[in-house]
């Protein structure tokens, strides 16, 4: 992308919490910080990525130019890089992918979007796919009730794509969706153990009066994690219809989002009051 189109992007993004319209709305979009290999410059550039668990991955495309772009050799020459995702800002460990776990992660990635393969065909190169891997991941920055916010928002919008993507799948559940959803399942069950261990006992010392409150909110963390471990289940079958995955989808989106929203209610204004 030319580099003053590659700004607007960037503004826009750290402007609206990693939300940008135009041809890159609903997209999977990070921005990824590069140190240059000759000039030691920092270089930030806007990427689609794919979730992959604990990791996630970008494909060195350069829109299919026969050049691999210049934020892979800043890479290779120095792996510490910064991710931007909207939320969370962090340092992550660059990893070229090689061999059959690139070719794999690629045929995954062209099987969810065939336009990776035109990429490649039309570059005349090997795409690098490059894992990035998280070093550290701290909250995010602010009022911690607003860090809530903007976390549980990140949940709900990787809802958002995930129930879209189920609708608009063939009858054949692709692999990178199966991805996608079982990230999704670890980032909420991860969410819910760090709450129920650490933050609920912490409020709870200092606000009793709301002892109804953090029982419901227990209570609706099992709901969900039951819902969860359906959904996994349901992935972890070879024949899965999209129709029944979307069914188990918006059951999850609808328990979830009203958790989310009665959590925020009775939680965001202790949280920026303490």
């Amino acid at each position: 992308m030319p580099m003053d189109f590659n700004q607007q992007i960037i503004d826009e993004f750290r402007a609206n919490k990693g939300q940008v319209g135009g041809p890159f709305e609903g997209a999977r979009l990070l921005l990824l910080t590069t140190v240059g290999a000759k000039t030691g410059a920092r270089h930030t550039t806007p990427l689609g990525y794919l979730p992959d668990g604990d990791r996630i991955l970008v494909i060195a495309s350069a829109g299919g130019s026969p050049a691999h772009p210049a934020w892979y050799h800043n890479l290779r020459a120095n792996p510490q890089v910064t991710v931007e995702d909207g939320v969370f800002t962090y340092q992550a460990k660059a990893v070229v992918l090689e061999g059959e776990e690139r070719d794999r992660m690629f045929a995954r990635a062209v099987e969810a979007d065939s336009g990776w393969a035109a990429y490649e065909t039309r570059s005349g190169r090997v795409l690098p796919v490059v894992s990035l891997i998280p070093i550290d991941n701290g909250p995010p920055a602010g009022p911690m009730g607003d860090a809530l916010k903007r976390l549980h928002d990140a949940f709900r919008r990787e809802l958002a794509l995930i129930r879209r993507e189920v609708t608009a799948s063939g009858p054949r559940l692709g692999a990178q969706l199966r991805v996608n959803c079982l990230t999704l399942c670890q980032g909420l069950h991860v969410h819910h153990e760090r709450e129920d261990g650490f933050m609920f006992p912490a409020l709870e010392g200092r606000h009793p009066e709301l002892a109804a409150a953090f029982e419901r909110l227990r209570a609706e963390h099992a709901v969900v994690q039951e819902l969860l471990g359906r959904l996994q289940e349901l992935l972890a079958a070879d024949d899965v219809a999209p129709e029944a995955l979307s069914i188990e989808v918006n059951r999850l989106t609808a328990e979830l989002e009203a958790h989310l929203d009665y959590e925020e209610e009775q939680l965001v204004p202790l949280l920026n009051g303490a």
